[in-house]
């Protein structure tokens, strides 16, 4: 494998003087690599195998394709990347100027990040046809999630916040904020001068209290880490995996690694768009901080990555009873907790392109996402005998209840054996990330 060229340099201490790594003349832009030989060819989501140029509208295609866009952009001679997410996208629109979004459902929303960059680009080139069909498209997502969307309604805890999805009643969840929030921000960097001072002035103070409230509910101050979810209603036959009492009242019971994957990386996305005199600057410089500090804390000391079940290590194990939930015993097995793929390139991601908007301690923090770095390459990389690369041990999919679902409890043995939440390798959701995570190493100075 080329990578290992790379590791054996690290390991044998050759670059070890150097401020921070540098990869070798010759080695190969992994992020260039995943988009070749994965991204735009073959990859895996919920609904099964994809090709970028012809995938479905859903938050996994469009993670896939929001990545290469941002290879295209650092890479501008690779002018097929950009091709192919015009082409998904017009896929997607089949001629229109918007795409069908379930009701109150925040992973709909996020693929509409791809249309700010299609915007501006189509309309430098003169094609104004294209451009307002995207921005059309974008402007109708953004105002369902503004107008539209269902919220926590006065008088609960949390008023104001967006639910996760219908079926998931007064719950936020921490996936959501990566789906939503952030392409609302995008919106209003792109377009928001558009609608007024005023307007621009309370669109920020929105997205920035949706942050704020999930921060409030779901952190826990001793673990320094964030619930996967919390509920304002936990009495409610839908939020039947929370917290009746205590402190955490309405969360959920563990700490998953792609749920704070989403979340970092919400953070940093949001700030990069974020005026600064915006007085939700300030507050979610200082969540970021504490996301940071925490997860640092739980970074696995000899693979530099991070478990699927961030506050324990491998030797957690599923307890082979499974759960007893109305009568009924799900998730039942002895699986092992793992290290996992998306979320530790999410956290990569993160890390380092906080260090570079100078939001995060490049001290502090820059020997966390160097370790992690090439603890992706180490741990999850393969190159396969015809040369392409796959990116192993991602966990598929991981949410809670609703009613329907009883399996999705929350619990350890959940994460660990939910018939969901399977071990795979090639998921978009993971390819995305160490895309984004990759573009991040390679500009650096």
């Amino acid at each position: 494998m080329k990578h290992h060229y790379l590791i054996c340099l690290l390991a044998s201490g050759l670059l070890a003087c150097a401020p921070s790594l540098r990869k070798p003349d010759k080695q190969p832009a992994y992020s260039q690599k995943m988009v070749e030989n994965r991204a735009m060819k073959r990859f895996f989501s919920n609904r099964g195998e994809q090709e970028l140029a012809t995938a479905h509208w859903d938050y996994v295609p469009g993670l896939v394709a929001y990545s290469v866009l941002k290879a295209w952009e650092q890479y501008p001679e690779k002018t097929e990347y950009y091709r192919v997410v015009k082409a998904y996208a017009d896929h997607c629109l089949q001629g229109k100027d918007t795409v069908g979004v379930g009701v109150s459902n925040i992973d709909d929303l996020a693929a509409g990040r791809i249309f700010f960059t299609l915007y501006q680009t189509e309309l430098k080139k003169g094609n104004k046809a294209d451009a307002v069909r995207y921005k059309t498209c974008v402007t109708v997502l953004r105002n369902k999630l503004k107008y539209d969307h269902r919220r926590i309604s006065a008088g609960k805890p949390g008023t104001g916040g967006f639910f996760h999805k219908a079926q998931y009643p007064n719950q936020m969840w921490l996936d959501g904020l990566y789906m939503g929030p952030a392409m609302y921000a995008g919106w209003q960097t792109v377009f928001g001068k558009e609608t007024g001072d005023e307007d621009n002035r309370q669109s920020w103070d929105d997205i920035t209290l949706q942050f704020k409230t999930i921060h409030r509910y779901t952190y826990d101050t001793e673990k320094q880490l964030n619930y996967h979810a919390w509920s304002a209603d936990p009495d409610d036959e839908n939020s039947f995996w929370a917290r009746k009492s205590g402190p955490f009242k309405g969360c959920s019971r563990e700490f998953w690694g792609r749920g704070m994957g989403w979340y970092f990386a919400a953070l940093v996305d949001v700030l990069e768009l974020m005026p600064k005199e915006r007085p939700g600057y300030d507050t979610l410089k200082s969540i970021v901080n504490q996301v940071a500090a925490g997860l640092a804390r739980y970074q696995d000391k000899t693979s530099g990555c991070w478990y699927q079940l961030l506050q324990y290590d491998g030797r957690m194990i599923a307890d082979n009873k499974g759960d007893l939930v109305a009568g009924q015993t799900f998730n039942g097995g002895n699986k092992s907790n793992y290290l996992e793929s998306s979320a530790s390139s999410m956290f990569t991601y993160a890390y380092l392109k906080g260090i570079r908007l100078k939001v995060l301690d490049r001290g502090t923090y820059l020997p966390v996402a160097e370790k992690a770095y090439l603890g992706l390459l180490t741990n999850f990389i393969r190159e396969e005998s015809n040369g392409e690369l796959s990116i192993t041990q991602s966990c598929a999919s991981a949410g809670l209840g609703p009613a329907k679902d009883r399996s999705r409890t929350g619990t350890i043995n959940y994460y660990l054996c939910g018939k969901d939440v399977t071990v795979t390798q090639n998921e978009g959701k993971a390819i995305g990330p160490f895309i984004l995570a990759s573009l991040e190493f390679e500009r650096r100075k």
